[in-house]
């Protein structure tokens, strides 16, 4: 087994400006949230199935992921503060919907991964 750490210290400047310019120009923060949202399995089925619905009510989207109701409420909540999702009432129901096509191209690359492909 080798020792996977640097023996000495040597900073490549160049590199290492450069990857510094580039997060500058990132909001990491954000962008770091939304890989956290996704990293929640119920979160991650909740925008699968809206990537794939027009629309659910709160109702459907519980007994997709398996949740109670107020669970179900809460992450949709969270989604919808993010951005990625949104919501409309009609009557007494509330439909969540997609708001971000991002989230399905993120998805599908997620997929395509897990399925051994690779991105050219």
């Amino acid at each position: 087994m080798t020792n996977e750490i640097c023996e000495i210290t040597c900073i490549h400047e160049e590199q290492v400006t450069n990857s510094k310019e580039r997060l500058k120009n990132t909001n990491s923060k954000d962008l770091s949230s939304l890989f956290k949202i996704l990293s929640d399995e119920n979160r991650f089925k909740i925008l699968h199935a809206l990537a794939y619905e027009d629309q659910l009510c709160v109702c459907d989207v519980a007994n997709i992921i398996g949740a109670t109701m107020a669970n179900t409420s809460h992450h949709l909540q969270s989604l919808k503060k993010l951005g990625v999702v949104d919501s409309k009432k009609i009557g007494k129901l509330v439909y969540y919907f997609s708001s971000d096509d991002r989230i399905v191209e993120l998805i599908n690359l997620g997929k395509q991964l897990e399925q051994g492909d690779r991105c050219e």
